[in-house]
């Protein structure tokens, strides 16, 4: 992030950090770059840096520079998937025998690279409770070199006070990385609060129309960012023009969209507390929540993302999300349109018999940012 941007808020960051104009046209849009390799001046005479597009594209540039100036990092990354972000931040920060702090809730995806795939070639890792500082500094080992947190997290709501366990990670000399999918940089910054690395999926509310997939880390540090593009070249799993664009449009609308998101959480949490078929409510923006005063001070609002567990256990949850009509049946989050799941049966199917094992009555919402009463009603009828 350059000291100019640096000085202007996050709604001027997240609409024109990285949008040069189109100095060919004028365009106030950065055009779709749909290219794959590009002329150049003579043996070695790249024009722009640019000579083949997986190294570098000027579109994904664009993106780029605007998810460091929005996350307040040193570099950004753009990745063909979230998944793809943490496969590349993992191979480059571990090598066999080394180990990592992974929560004990966490997105299903990130659980199975750790226990099916990073496993195989030695990386060892043991779960904490991250919400607990004192857990996760017991969890860590003279090996450890990554300490991983969601927050909130994946699928129960789980808050981490990100400042605290920075200190953890210093004092073990291993790095913090921060999965800040749930929030958007919008609604916190991971980075300022001492993070080495924020990872996303850029296909939730960062695209925010369910219409891309694409991933992202960004580094407080450049030398570890200058670490990361090197792997990102060398393994080419990045995100193409197209995505690239979606994305960087997406980030346009994203604090205006994160307000209505909230907006119409907050509504839906305070709905299901009163709800007697609802047994629990996990939202940070409940006063009863356990991590509401750390989300208070970390977060700008508390994100459009609510679950909740049912009376009557799975079945009873399987049919609440069956019979949800405005609330479309489906897997991933952070689009316009309001989604519901059952994360046992669907996203966290993979950690099943895991110590990340999630409540078989346990209904996730991701809450659009439609009319918050027809959301209401239809959560209702759907409760029965």
């Amino acid at each position: 992030m350059s000291d100019e941007q640096s000085v202007h808020s996050f709604e001027t960051l997240a609409i024109h950090a990285g949008n040069t104009a189109d100095p060919l046209t004028g365009a106030v849009v950065p055009p779709i770059y749909q290219v794959s390799t590009y002329k150049q001046d003579g043996v070695g005479g790249l024009r722009g840096g640019y000579e083949y597009s997986r190294s570098a594209n000027p579109t994904r540039t664009a993106l780029e520079e605007n998810l460091a100036a929005i996350e307040g990092g040193r570099r950004g990354l753009a990745f063909a998937s979230g998944l793809a972000a943490e496969d590349c931040l993992l191979r480059t920060l571990l090598a066999p025998g080394d180990h990592v702090v992974i929560p004990n809730d966490a997105y299903g995806g990130t659980f199975r690279l750790f226990a099916k795939v990073v496993s195989r070639w030695g990386v060892e890792w043991s779960v904490a409770d991250t919400s607990d500082p004192v857990a996760v500094r017991a969890a860590v080992t003279p090996k450890t070199k990554v300490i991983w947190v969601e927050t909130p997290s994946n699928p129960l709501l789980g808050i981490t006070d990100i400042a605290a366990v920075a200190e953890v990670a210093r004092g073990a000399g291993a790095k913090l990385v921060v999965d800040n999918t749930f929030a958007s940089p919008y609604l916190q910054q991971p980075i300022a609060l001492g993070a080495d690395i924020v990872v996303h999926s850029l296909t939730k509310y960062m695209g925010g129309h369910s219409d891309v997939v694409g991933g992202a880390l960004i580094a407080a540090d450049r030398t570890v960012g200058e670490e990361l593009a090197y792997h990102q070249n060398a393994m080419g799993a990045v995100a193409g023009p197209f995505d690239a664009w979606l994305v960087l449009r997406g980030i346009k609308t994203l604090p205006v969209r994160m307000d209505r998101h909230s907006e119409n959480a907050g509504r839906v949490a305070e709905m299901l507390t009163k709800h007697p078929k609802v047994t629990k409510v996990l939202y940070p923006g409940l006063p009863e929540h356990p991590g509401h005063e750390i989300a208070a001070k970390q977060m700008r609002a508390y994100g459009g993302m609510v679950s909740f567990r049912i009376a009557g256990g799975e079945e009873a949850a399987v049919e609440v999300c069956n019979r949800a009509k405005l609330f479309t049946l489906g897997e991933s989050l952070g689009g316009v349109e309001s989604l519901i799941e059952h994360p046992g049966r669907m996203t966290h199917a993979s950690v099943v018999g895991s110590a990340l094992e999630v409540p078989g009555d346990l209904v996730r919402l991701s809450v659009g940012i439609e009319s918050g009463d027809d959301l209401l009603a239809d959560l209702k009828q759907a409760l029965g």
